[in-house]
């Protein structure tokens, strides 16, 4: 990005670093650089699908909170987009250049997202094939973070607490609870 950047003489302003999946609209870097933007600023990405791999509804939102900043998005596998920069065309050629490109990013947020779906799906195939012939168990059980766990509970430590020295979820912690009960019961 820095190459295309100085490549076009163009100075970048900030550099936003998020590591949220693209698949939820609640994506906190995204929304801050959006917040700080001026109308005419060009938010530049590597590639659509790392801006989106929303569902058409999340899309739209985002689109339109974009599109309400006056914000051009340029993708670097994008080409038409790398001519919205600095734009001197004409109204009506500038125009259909921003029609062109928003046709493009919705076509290929779109393939992002059946991409994405796609590949879980065929995730979710394997995983039950590997467990139907028996090569698939699972995630095996962190033995001793879960015995640390237990040792918290016991001591009346609060859940929050728990995530936040261990790192796990709330699932981890009441899968915990409950074998935790289950032995008692037993």
């Amino acid at each position: 990005m820095k190459a295309f950047a100085t490549e076009r003489g163009l100075k970048i302003a900030s550099w936003h670093r998020e590591n949220e999946s693209g698949a939820k609209l609640d994506r906190p870097e995204l929304f801050k650089l959006l917040s700080d933007a001026q109308e005419g600023d060009v938010l530049l990405i590597e590639q659509v699908d790392r801006l989106s791999r929303l569902n058409d509804a999340d899309w739209k939102k985002l689109r339109a909170a974009i599109d309400a900043k006056g914000v051009r998005i340029v993708a670097l596998d994008l080409p038409t987009s790398h001519q919205l920069m600095g734009s001197n065309a004409d109204g009506f050629t500038g125009r259909v250049l921003e029609a062109v490109n928003g046709l493009l990013l919705d076509l290929l947020a779109a393939t992002a997202r059946k991409d994405y779906e796609d590949r879980r799906r065929r995730q979710a195939q394997g995983v039950v094939k590997a467990r139907a012939e028996g090569k698939f168990k699972g995630r095996p059980e962190n033995v001793d973070r879960n015995a640390g766990i237990e040792g918290m509970l016991t001591s009346g430590m609060s859940w929050n607490d728990i995530k936040k020295a261990t790192g796990c979820g709330r699932a981890t912690i009441a899968k915990i609870v409950k074998r935790m009960k289950d032995q008692k019961a037993a």
